[in-house]
């Protein structure tokens, strides 16, 4: 079985890199670590070297989603088991893993979701302290992915790469863990008419980051769509705003953690005006919907470590 540790990091296409850089440091509270070669900015939220990268594009939306494995043994079987499922991994090439902090990378475009997925190990001494700024940001949280073959999707991160299923609301979103991280889910699977970004979260260590960020967001004109509430299948109190470009983000406090072994059974709970929000706020059409399609997979850079 393929073990993980957690959801490592996210990139994103945004169309103005210099204004999305300042909203994500100076709005969200990520730090900048540097730039890459390949000109995406890299950030952090947490110990780890970078969680957060933004690139340049025509059109925001989600770029790519990578999962820390739990050491250098779990390529063989996650390479092994999306072989059997027809999907081939490509290998990132040493120099470019070096230059990410990663002792190991492979990326994949997993159909089902619509996106690419990087799966790596980091080098064993990337991780450094990290000092919070605006927001006391404990860890990057989780990714949502949208698509229309929600069911499909579920099935394969179930079966193929081995997540567990936390809990359902009904046919329209699923909550799975990186298995055996604890936290009740690193990403979700959504049904939408099409492919593309639901939202990014970051766990913040205190309630009160999440009330703070209310003046905040206000100040720096960005819009709170969904909350503050509560939602009922991770027991976890949120706060929903969009970036820059309408990227859906998310700070959340609170989260149920599930035992490695015997886990409570994953729950299914029936859609009703209540089932994302036990406080009852009311969700602006705007959040969840993605600004644009996720990007189509070029591993051009990944190959030869020139700049896509």
């Amino acid at each position: 079985m393929v073990r993980y540790r957690k959801l490592g990091r996210v990139e994103l296409n945004v169309t103005q890199l210099e204004k999305a850089r300042r909203f994500y440091e100076e709005v969200v509270g990520l730090q900048y670590v540097d730039t890459g070669a390949d000109g995406g900015i890299r950030l952090r939220c947490d110990q780890e070297h970078h969680g957060v990268v933004l690139y340049e594009a025509r059109e925001a939306g989600l770029r790519c989603a990578g999962f820390m494995l739990e050491d250098i043994a779990q390529f063989e079987p996650l390479i092994g088991r999306l072989d059997r499922a027809g999907l081939r991994a490509q290998e990132i090439d040493p120099h470019t893993c070096r230059s990410r902090a990663q002792l190991r990378a492979v990326r994949v475009f997993e159909p089902l979701v619509g996106a690419t997925v990087e799966f790596y190990v980091p080098l064993p001494d990337s991780a450094r302290p990290f000092q919070p700024t605006v927001a006391r940001i404990q860890r990057l949280g989780h990714v949502v992915f949208n698509t229309p073959d929600a069911a499909r999707a579920v099935k394969f991160w179930r079966d193929v790469l081995n997540f567990r299923e936390s809990d359902a609301v009904g046919e329209f979103i699923t909550f799975m863990r990186c298995w055996p991280n604890p936290w009740h889910h690193g990403i979700g699977i959504a049904k939408f008419e099409r492919h593309c970004l639901h939202h990014v979260n970051y766990m913040v260590t205190e309630i009160d980051d999440v009330g703070r960020a209310l003046s905040r967001l206000k100040t720096a004109n960005s819009d709170v769509v969904f909350g503050p509430g509560r939602h009922p299948a991770s027991d976890s109190v949120f706060l929903y705003f969009l970036d820059p470009d309408g990227l859906t983000m998310e700070y959340s406090f609170g989260m149920e953690a599930f035992p490695e072994a015997f886990p409570r059974a994953p729950r299914r709970i029936e859609p009703s005006p209540l089932s994302l929000d036990y406080w009852g706020s009311t969700r602006d059409p705007r959040c969840f919907t993605g600004a644009g399609a996720n990007a189509a997979p070029d591993f051009s850079a990944e190959k030869t470590g020139e700049k896509a």
